[in-house]
């Protein structure tokens, strides 16, 4: 799944460890996501969408681009 995580996590300048605190995950599941190593689930989404007060449509995308 691609995703914009990292492009709002920097615009926000907030580092991986930071934007992991505001989701009470680690540092390593941001990574993850940011990587599309692993998809965050639904309740994470959530948490993603709230914090950054967007749609999870506009963050994450299901299409093999």
């Amino acid at each position: 799944m691609n995703n914009r995580l990292k492009v709002l996590r920097a615009e926000r300048d907030w580092s991986q460890a930071i934007l992991a605190q505001h989701l009470d995950v680690s540092r390593q599941a941001v990574n993850a996501i940011e990587t599309g190593k692993h998809d965050p689930s639904l309740p994470l989404a959530f948490r993603i969408s709230r914090l950054f007060e967007m749609p999870i449509e506009e963050i994450f995308n299901d299409q093999q681009d």
